[in-house]
């Protein structure tokens, strides 16, 4: 299905296009605009494929492929990573290709003997290896934790071109291929949550490889990811934006997540984003129950506040709350400030429950948050103003 994309010379995008996921990495991520699965021919005196596809698409890997070459004359098969959705095609394509040598670092043969089996004729790299295929150099960047230990980017100096797996990538499905034939805020949008769903964890990791890359000189035209748009206008916005990302040093802004039983807690969550937002501060507000957790944690993500609000119930917290925190606890977001807040009738817990999760997520907790029982009264409210007006004095340049 498709045809290839030109992205240098003899050099082709031959992925494909998943319309229909809603849902990656089981139900964590929410991919409203589908995705891609990106795979990159490289023809030269000696051929090589970066990279393969998710399982279910590997008939039209081959389609393309076919429109380009005989699979049979690959003689190269790097695999950047050895997660399904970019290695699900491995089996076959190396059925086709059988004389084709495999690439890999050390770590992801370990995974591809695992998933796949076979005996097969691997070469591992690391850093500083090289493969000559004639006009064209494949040079190998291992990057391990973004995301997986196995992770590893290939860079063609002749073309600038940089094949980073899934480093700056999105989860765009679109009939076109490149950044910018769309527009670049919304793209840069997209690219923001799939940062902050993924590889928030390891920005310091991020970091490092970034400052990695500019040591080595590396010159950057072209970034080709294994998801979405290839970015060819723009690689100087996204490699900024990971910079600015994985500093994790935020701006004036607070995520306020809640959800509420008679509406009591509600009214807190807005009395405090008054307080904020006459502080000066961003805000933005998300009721647990009918928003998406991974677009909470895209906005969590260049966020310096993160308030999470429940009342107690069964002497716990609301259970569409927990998730909540459950991905704030597994991303851990980096130099953030938190608080607590919520009603109770007959007794409290919810409060301390959120405060604990907060701790194990690494968020310095502003304490006290306001714990009110039953319906807030007027003072309640004016005073839940005074602490967003407090919060939005410390999150201020």
């Amino acid at each position: 299905m498709g045809t290839p994309a030109a992205i240098a010379e003899n050099i082709y995008w031959v992925g494909v296009v998943d319309w229909n996921i809603r849902l990656f990495h089981g139900p964590t991520l929410s991919t409203p605009y589908g995705t891609t699965y990106n795979s990159y021919l490289i023809m030269d005196e000696k051929n090589a494929l970066v990279d393969t596809v998710y399982a279910p698409f590997t008939d039209d890997l081959v389609d393309k492929l076919k429109q380009l070459i005989d699979p049979a004359r690959i003689d190269y098969l790097v695999i950047n990573h050895i997660e399904p959705d970019h290695s699900g095609a491995f089996p076959v394509i190396r059925r086709l290709c059988p004389n084709a040598k495999v690439f890999c670092s050390q770590r992801a043969l370990e995974g591809l003997k695992s998933y796949y089996g076979g005996e097969y004729d691997y070469t591992v790299v690391k850093s500083g290896d090289t493969l000559k295929l004639g006009k064209n150099t494949l040079a190998f960047i291992e990057a391990p934790m973004l995301h997986w230990p196995d992770s590893m980017f290939t860079y063609i100096p002749e073309q600038e071109l940089l094949l980073p797996n899934d480093a700056f990538g999105q989860h765009l499905a679109t009939t076109y291929r490149f950044d910018d034939e769309g527009e670049l805020e919304f793209i840069l949008g997209e690219a923001a949550k799939y940062y902050a769903n993924i590889l928030m964890p390891f920005s310091a990791q991020v970091l490092k490889k970034l400052e990695e890359v500019q040591k080595l000189g590396i010159k950057i035209k072209t970034i080709a990811p294994s998801h979405g748009l290839i970015w060819r206008r723009n690689p100087e916005a996204i490699l900024s934006a990971y910079a600015r990302w994985a500093e994790s040093k935020g701006r004036p802004k607070a995520v306020i997540a809640y959800d509420t039983m008679w509406n009591s807690t509600e009214k807190m969550a807005y009395a405090l984003m008054d307080g904020l937002m006459a502080g000066g501060a961003e805000v933005k507000l998300f009721k647990a129950s009918v928003s998406d957790r991974s677009d909470v944690m895209k906005e969590v993500l260049d966020a310096r506040a993160v308030l999470v609000g429940s009342p107690t119930m069964n002497n716990d917290i609301l259970p569409v709350v927990s998730p909540l925190l459950d991905e704030l606890v597994g991303l851990r977001p980096r130099n953030k400030i938190g608080m607590a807040f919520g009603s109770y009738g007959w007794a409290g817990g919810a409060q301390k429950i959120i405060e604990e999760r907060l701790k194990a997520a690494k968020i310095e907790l502003i304490e006290p948050g306001p714990s009110l029982k039953w319906a807030p009264a007027d003072a309640d409210l004016d005073r839940c103003r005074e602490l967003g007006k407090e919060i939005a004095r410390r999150i201020a340049d």
